[in-house]
């Protein structure tokens, strides 16, 4: 392949979820990243009209904050999609090399995502997959990538969870639940990756199927997080999205133009988001003019200022005291407290264990690879993944994976391992919507029992198949 459209390849950048992504040059010389298509998405026609969709959507952004479209041909054999290349390492790779960022930097990078996602929504798009490999540390600051193709892939692609697309781990609940999905989402996925930037996880480590899970079940763990910012992050992981703060209320907290600890003190790292000009030595010293001497002004003698009557200040009335709810928002119509609110007192820290510690590989710049398959945390897959299940509401869930079978039921889980698991099944059940119905008899005599519910019957199908084939993985009949 020398040529996609008008634009000439030099070499491969990757391959990932939706295709292969070439290095190449416009006609005019400029560098760009060529994202084409894999065959089988090609053939779906549903696909392809999202696509086109999202592309036309996504040029309305620009490129300031983005990696700007430049050129696209969805019609094509092979759909392909051309944005400008961003040089640079990604946040996640940048993470790996320098480590956690400092309050001031965080702040820095939160502003400057929150308004990324705010241009991204005012022109109708929502990105559905924010987290730290699609964003592009560049020279003038973060650039948020794969906006323009998020919602072409989430029919088409499913996560190792069979549930939603997106990056478990950054998965907001309702996209989790497959649910309406708006910015909310977005500001849930930013909140993620504002943990991930200070050392943490907001839902552990473990599978894709456990960190899904816990995104909807348990609450985040913000305590890497620094003091400071932990409620305004511990708002935008809000369980329900109306009570998350807006883009505009995080710029609010978060611009570097507020005065505050966010806008102090030097920065001497990579983490700079936006390095001043370098300034050259007569630059800096300024040119030599020699001053112009300055007449004297003749002194006049001051008029005489009459006495003005005091008046008495009128008195002002005392401003209504405002209640405050939970997490220190206003209880009225507003989701998020204003900057002076009081800190809450930060949950203990959630009852699952950390993420493994283990070195991070050196990640090359820029990979744009959107719908990556994901990794566990701390490594990559050596082969194949093995099968998980899960199958969720917003009371009840059922998860089948190599440690056994756990079943929640209104917040109480049961985690039972595959040697106490006699005889495990599932099946239709009967009442309102599509209802799985879930039952396990154990070695030891007792039995349990889990019911989830979907409001689509295909969802209700294939979590029955899910549940039969992980079944049989891992307990096949002897």
């Amino acid at each position: 392949m020398e040529w996609i459209g008008g634009h000439r390849v030099e070499r491969k950048l990757g391959e990932g979820g939706m295709g292969t992504v070439w290095l190449a040059r416009s006609r005019g010389g400029r560098l760009v990243a060529v994202k084409v298509v894999r065959p089988e998405l090609a053939a779906d026609p549903g696909f392809r009209a999202r696509f086109r969709g999202e592309v036309a959507a996504a040029r309305r952004v620009g490129g300031f904050h983005t990696a700007q479209v430049v050129d696209a041909d969805p019609d094509a054999p092979a759909p392909w999609l051309a944005t400008a290349y961003v040089p640079g390492p990604t946040l996640a790779g940048l993470l790996a090399a320098e480590g956690p960022m400092d309050e001031p930097r965080l702040s820095g990078l939160g502003a400057a995502l929150a308004e990324a996602l705010q241009a991204i929504h005012r022109c109708g798009l929502v990105h559905r997959d924010l987290k730290p490999g699609n964003i592009v540390m560049a020279e003038d600051g973060p650039r948020v990538l794969d906006f323009g193709i998020a919602r072409a892939m989430e029919d088409a692609r499913l996560t190792a969870t069979g549930t939603a697309f997106g990056t478990p781990g950054f998965l907001a609940p309702e996209q989790a639940e497959g649910l309406d999905v708006g910015p909310a989402a977005d500001v849930f996925a930013l909140g993620a990756v504002l943990v991930a930037a200070s050392g943490g996880s907001a839902f552990g480590g473990g599978t894709p199927v456990a960190l899904v899970y816990r995104s909807v079940h348990h609450e985040a763990d913000v305590s890497a997080v620094p003091e400071r910012l932990r409620p305004l992050v511990a708002a935008c992981l809000d369980k329900s999205p109306g009570r998350r703060p807006t883009t505009g209320q995080l710029l609010d907290e978060l611009s570097p133009l507020h005065d505050g600890p966010a806008s102090s003190g030097p920065a001497g790292t990579s983490y700079d988001l936006a390095p001043p000009r370098p300034r050259g030595p007569r630059e800096a010293a300024g040119p030599s003019v020699p001053a112009a001497p300055v007449p004297a002004v003749p002194e006049v003698p001051a008029a005489p200022v009459p006495a003005v009557p005091e008046v008495p200040a009128a008195p002002v009335p005392a401003a209504p005291e405002v209640p405050v709810g939970p997490y220190g928002r206003a209880a009225g119509n507003e989701p998020y407290a204003p900057r002076d609110a009081p800190p809450p007192a930060v949950p203990a820290m959630p009852a699952y264990p950390p993420p493994a510690a283990a070195a991070a590989p050196a990640l090359p710049p820029s990979p744009y690879l959107p719908g990556a398959p994901i990794p566990p945390p701390g490594g990559a897959f050596a082969g194949p993944p093995e099968p998980e299940f899960l199958a969720m509401d917003r009371r009840n869930a059922v998860v089948l994976d190599r440690a056994g079978i756990s079943l929640g039921n209104n917040g109480r889980v049961a985690e039972i391992p595959w040697p106490a698991v006699d005889v495990a099944w599932c099946e239709k059940g009967r009442g309102r919507g599509h209802v799985l119905v879930v039952a396990l008899a154990l070695r030891d005599g007792t039995l349990h029992s889990c019911e989830v519910t979907t409001r689509r019957p295909a969802e209700l199908d294939a979590w029955m198949a899910g549940f039969d084939a992980t079944l049989a993985y891992y307990s096949p009949e002897e």
